[in-house]
């Protein structure tokens, strides 16, 4: 598999910081948040089940405007 070069923007970086430390905040917030801080600073790349999740996330109406931020983040570096 080749390199993956594509990373996490700083502020995305720093939204899911936040979010990680907010005790209140979803699962699938957090989920995503963990994925995209991982693709920060290093190569990895986003795996096919958080992708899944993104896509769900992107597609439905009842996630707010954060957390569609970070899927998208994720499903760009894919």
């Amino acid at each position: 598999m080749p390199n993956n070069t594509k990373r996490t923007s700083k502020r995305v970086a720093t939204l899911a910081a936040k979010t990680l430390q907010n005790a209140n905040a979803s699962q699938i917030k957090r989920r995503l948040a963990g994925s995209a801080l991982a693709q920060s600073s290093c190569s990895k790349q986003t795996g096919p089940e958080m992708e899944g999740e993104a896509s769900k996330v992107l597609k439905s109406v009842k996630y707010a405007a954060e957390t569609k931020e970070l899927a998208a983040s994720i499903l760009s570096q894919s």
